[in-house]
């Protein structure tokens, strides 16, 4: 194995065995955040020091991270960037590993003994801070987040953005799923729900499940029937995309009550093949794209 080959090895088993020490506990990562006290009490998406969204599985990753850590502050710096900014990262101060996918091309000989380029997929890992584990940072990186929307104006933005996506939502039953023949999604009545929030993130896994379909991400992870690693990858996806959904949309997940058997099957999904998870995470990702490019262009303010 070449030293690249193993490197990029390692950041997936690294970042597997991350994901796989939470759900050995019965704890879902991505849920994490939104206990009491991350980030001065709103949900929002960890941010890089120029504030841009950190996406996928580094999403999740730095929300595991802030959890275990007690960390409010969204902000995240490599060592370089916090000195940069005329910061110093405390002696003693623990880093937290994110990672970088990316694609090279080199020339390779053909059948023909003729080079063509060939396309190489890698992943780096490196280390960022947390805002809160540097001296000297501008102001700005320690100003307190702001409060969010009222509960109600969060939940009618977020009707707003699943009627938007133009998802044929249907009412009735006592399941929520996604039927993939038919494309439509199936809500159990909004009043069996323990609340307006609950109703919302388990639609956003639904909805996240109906990007899936061929006329959309046309996303295939190989599932045959109900319960294989295709299954349980599909359901990683829609999870860690509700979760993304979520955070934008300012809503509390759901935690389905059918979470033991779902970590099992996680769990055994994840022993077989180190790279599930950052896929999944890139699914997720690109789910969530998805239906943000449905919403309507917002209208500057008159």
């Amino acid at each position: 194995m070449t030293a690249s080959a193993h490197d990029r090895t390692d950041v997936y088993t690294r970042v597997t065995n991350r994901i796989r020490a939470d759900l050995e506990k019965g704890v879902r990562p991505w849920i994490k955040p939104w206990d009491a006290g991350h980030a001065a009490g709103r949900i929002t998406r960890p941010l890089r020091a120029t504030g841009q969204p950190y996406r996928g599985i580094n999403t999740v990753m730095l929300w595991m991270t802030a959890m275990e850590r007690g960390y409010a502050s969204p902000f995240w710096l490599s060592y370089r960037q916090a000195q940069g900014l005329g910061g110093q990262v405390r002696r003693g101060e623990r880093g937290t590993l994110v990672v970088y996918a990316g694609t090279v091309s080199r020339p390779e000989p053909n059948e023909e003994g003729e080079d063509s380029e060939h396309e190489i997929h890698f992943l780096k890992g490196y280390t960022v801070f947390n805002a809160e584990q540097v001296d000297g940072l501008p102001e700005h990186f320690r100003a307190h987040v702001p409060e969010p929307k009222e509960p109600m104006l969060r939940l009618e933005a977020a009707e707003r953005f699943f009627a938007a996506t133009g998802a044929d939502i249907r009412t009735g039953g006592t399941r929520a799923y996604y039927a993939i023949g038919s494309d439509h999604i199936q809500m159990p009545p909004y009043e069996t729900f323990r609340d307006a929030e609950s109703f919302a993130a388990t639609l956003g896994h639904e909805t996240v499940h109906w990007t899936r379909h061929p006329s959309r991400l046309d996303r295939d992870l190989g599932r045959k029937r109900w319960g294989d690693e295709g299954h349980a990858a599909e359901e990683l996806v829609a999870e860690i995309g509700s979760a993304f959904l979520c955070a934008d949309l300012g809503i509390t997940p759901e935690v389905r009550e059918d979470h033991a058997a779902y970590i099992a099957s996680w769990l055994e999904v994840l022993r077989n093949d180190t790279r599930v998870i950052v896929s999944a995470a890139a699914h997720a990702q690109r789910a969530v794209d998805y239906l943000h490019a449905l919403q309507p262009p917002v209208r500057p303010a008159a």
